[in-house]
């Protein structure tokens, strides 16, 4: 009757030994590790980065821990702070020869201590927020007008373009301020092209004016035209950051918008703020220009913009046109491939329908002329690929060269990610010590331990073996609860910490129930066997409902919620679900062992019974 079947209890025993492995790493700590990445995205971090770190800490003496290397970067651990600071100083000389011109980011980190064969199965510990670990706390604003100067240069191309394409003469287009200025040869002319335009921008709105013979149209955005760009520019810079910070590897950023111009960036374990802000400063724009053939990039006083072209390591001179053929903005997609025909790794590249049409008619007049893509990093501009056009092509085509299959894939990663709809600037910054999140997270834990230990108390007290039992199986929740968390690499922050300590609370509370549904069943004057029975089958129907209830809510807030209330939410449901599990069927194959295998069993120790007959 109180037996579990033999693979019930393998079940049980094998979950709650996985919850202990992934629960370990958490116990080990941290280490301090100095973090290298790439300063420039055409600059990567790779074997020979890690042999040229090694080398250098070696010829000073200073013995790492372990390294790692990973698409985010290299990471060497070390023994002490200490070591950490004097490792980071070497490093940075070695990789970084000139100052103002670094290649690599050299920041002090946190790596995670726990052994390898734990990390070899993904047992690693959760991610702490930003209040528990520490770290540093951006605000950006982000420059609207650049955002609104920007859109209204790319659509003075596509106007041209159009014009180009409806046979309509013109004496030129030109931006002024946040107008667009076009002078037309007739009245009908402007009307035409007015008629065109409003069909391809919705976005536009038009005044007309006459002056010395030129028929003028100008175009200035909608009100809704502007609020589009605006919303536009802060969604794109959230990815492209997000890209970014992602790429260099570190723990769970968090990135969000704040008000209609302003985005939050929170990096916890960063203990370097000047390169944390480098970091940041590390958003770029992409531009595509024709390359002036006709000039000489190493003459002096060029009628060119000249940015360099790294290839094997080198850097060669690229003189290209003032005049930009396309921005950032207009790509929707790259993605690193092989050609059908030669199988050499490519990039094919997707454009939006109209920078498809500025490139169709800009490849059309400039057949085996080259074009650049150029990548703006920090105010400085590097060319990411030079290729010859070899044929007309529109809102698809491939990059081509003596690419190997890293190389596409980074090209891929530049211009998928290299563009910011807007410039931004960092207008708060706030740093959290290591030390002040080591307090929170001790007080947290106190907390949460002196709760538990009331909780334990009181359960024993009351219902004697009973509730050594509750407390036993309340034990492996916050276990199961922990290892959730570090399986799914979830961020705990101080508002987590507050839902584990309820998800105590409520976690015992299904175990009164139980033991007072049992208490009931023996004042009925059922046998001990049967009371324990009757009291878990009967009392799973309340301890579903409440759970269920409490659980939607907690899905509500998960869903609707952000920032702190989200991070509560997560370890709220989790909690209700492990809750479940141990108070029901942990705290049921502990009874059933101790219980289960008494023929005559005549009373349990489950605290004063007090009977309806009792005098």
């Amino acid at each position: 009757m109180n037996r579990y079947p033999l693979w019930k209890n393998l079940m049980i025993g094998i979950v709650l030994i996985l919850g202990l492995i992934y629960t370990l790493p958490n116990f080990y700590g941290e280490v301090p590790a100095v973090q290298v990445s790439a300063a420039r995205s055409t600059v990567t971090v790779d074997a020979n980065t890690e042999r040229q770190v090694l080398d250098a800490l070696s010829a000073a003496s200073i013995q790492p821990s372990g390294t790692l290397r990973d698409a985010g970067g290299l990471r060497v651990r070390f023994s002490n702070e200490e070591v950490q600071l004097k490792a980071r100083d070497v490093i940075e000389h070695a990789l970084n020869p000139d100052p103002q011109n670094a290649a690599y980011i050299v920041a002090l980190n946190l790596l995670s201590a726990s052994p390898q064969w734990l990390t070899s199965i993904g047992a690693l510990p959760m991610y702490l927020g930003l209040d528990l670990r520490g770290g540093v706390h951006f605000l950006l604003q982000v420059d609207m007008k650049g955002a609104v100067t920007k859109q209204l240069d790319a659509a003075a191309g596509d106007v041209r373009s159009l014009l180009r394409d409806k046979n309509i003469r013109h004496g030129g287009i030109a931006r002024d301020g946040e107008a667009l200025v076009l002078r037309l040869r007739s009245a009908d002319d402007r009307d035409k092209a007015r008629s065109f335009i409003r069909d391809s921008r919705s976005d536009l709105q038009f005044t007309d004016r006459d002056d010395n013979g030129d028929y003028i149209l100008t175009a200035t955005l909608t009100e809704q035209g502007r609020r589009t760009i605006q919303t536009e520019a802060v969604k794109q810079n959230m990815v492209t950051l997000h890209n970014r910070v992602n790429e260099l590897g570190v723990a769970e950023p968090v990135i969000q918008q704040q008000g209609a111009d302003r985005i939050v960036v929170q990096l916890p374990g960063v203990q370097d703020v000047a390169k944390a802000k480098d970091l940041i400063g590390r958003t770029a724009t992409l531009q595509v220009r024709m390359v002036a053939e006709d000039v000489n990039p190493l003459s002096p006083g060029v009628a060119a913009d000249v940015f360099p072209e790294m290839r094997d390591g080198q850097a060669f001179p690229v003189a290209v046109r003032k005049q930009v053929v396309l921005t950032g903005d207009r790509f929707n997609g790259a993605q690193a491939s092989f050609d059908s025909q030669t199988h050499q790794p490519v990039v094919s590249v997707r454009l939006d329908s109209a920078g498809g049409r500025v490139m169709r008619d800009t490849t059309r007049e400039n057949l085996k002329k080259r074009m650049a893509i150029i990548l703006f990093e920090k105010g400085r501009g590097e060319a990411i690929s030079v290729a010859t056009i070899q044929g007309e092509f529109g809102n698809q085509f491939q990059i081509s060269g003596a690419f190997s299959t890293e190389d596409a894939n980074r090209l891929a990663i530049l211009i998928r990610s290299g563009s910011l709809a807007a410039p931004m600037d960092i207008i708060e910054e706030r740093t959290i010590g290591p030390s002040l999140g080591a307090d929170n997270i001790k007080k947290g834990f106190d907390s949460t331990l002196w709760g538990f230990v009331a909780i334990a108390i009181f359960m024993c007290v009351y219902y004697v073996l009973f509730g050594l039992i509750s407390t036993a199986a309340l034990a492996c929740n916050v276990l199961l609860l922990i290892a959730l968390l570090s399986l799914f690499q979830a961020t705990l922050t101080l508002p987590g910490i507050a839902a584990i300590a309820l998800t105590l609370g409520m976690a015992i509370d299904s175990n009164v129930l139980i033991n007072e549904r049992i208490r009931e069943e023996l004042r009925a004057g059922v046998s001990p066997q049967v009371a324990i029975s009757e009291g878990y089958s009967r009392a799973f129907d309340t301890i579903l409902d409440s759970n269920l209830t409490t659980l939607i809510v907690g899905i509500a807030l998960l869903v609707f919620g952000s920032g702190p209330v989200k991070g509560f939410a997560v370890v709220h449901c989790l909690g209700i679900l492990t809750s479940m599990f141990s108070a029901v069927l942990v705290s049921r194959m502990i009874t059933n062992f101790i219980y289960g295998g008494r023929r005559k069993l005549v009373k349990l120790a489950i605290g004063q019974i007090w009977r309806p007959d009792a005098k």
